[in-house]
């Protein structure tokens, strides 16, 4: 199964998201995430949210439309991202993708990143419109070329033990990465494919490309 999660962030962060949707995709939305997937022609499965960026007459509408809708008081000790990552995470999902949780409060974003450490490697997938953010326990990983997502960086976030880089324009060979460093940003491959290993640590593994 696939799921993909539409948060509440600023829409104009949105990628197109019916170039996302397919037959064996459940769509969720989150809070005021539920209004994107209806402007794009995408009713969600479930809903997930306390809804206090909407008025009362916006939610009695969700209400008559959606299938179902999990209303959480606003006071509580996970963000509505969070919740409805929980959900997915419970119906062994393949691949969860997050959109709407870049852009506007930084609080939300890097509370966003944080919740990728709930998933397995490359499980979970933060996307915007220009960027699409995993993240990798030690071991081998294959990488390939998609889309116009020209480069790929590799953010440290725990110190990285011996990391290799094969078929990409700078190459490693068991280099030691500590917090902080900027070695590996905007990195490229030069083939269709190419891995990176490494023995220890969380590495996180941004594919950027440029706005048109």
């Amino acid at each position: 199964m696939i799921i993909h999660l539409v948060a509440g962030g600023p829409t104009s962060f949105l990628p197109h998201l019916q170039a996302y949707d397919g037959e064996d995709v459940c769509w969720i939305g989150v809070d005021r995430g539920v209004l994107a997937l209806l402007d794009a022609g995408i009713m969600p499965k479930r809903a997930f949210g306390d809804f206090d960026s909407m008025d009362e007459r916006e939610l009695q509408q969700l209400k008559k439309k959606l299938p179902h809708i999990d209303i959480w008081p606003s006071e509580k000790d996970q963000t509505d991202t969070d919740i409805a990552l929980d959900w997915a995470l419970a119906q062994q999902a393949t691949k969860i993708r997050v959109f709407g949780g870049t852009g506007g409060r930084l609080d939300h974003l890097f509370g966003n990143v944080q919740l990728l450490f709930k998933g397995k490697d490359g499980q979970i997938e933060l996307i915007d419109r220009q960027n699409v953010v995993t993240l990798y326990r030690n071991g081998e990983h294959i990488v390939e070329k998609e889309g116009d997502y020209s480069y790929i960086s590799f953010i440290p976030m725990t110190p990285i033990r011996a990391l290799t880089l094969r078929g990409f324009k700078y190459s490693l060979d068991a280099h030691d990465i500590p917090l902080g460093s900027t070695l590996c940003v905007s990195n490229e491959l030069i083939h269709h494919f190419g891995t990176f290993s490494f023995t220890e640590g969380i590495l996180m593994m941004i594919r950027s490309k440029d706005e048109k």
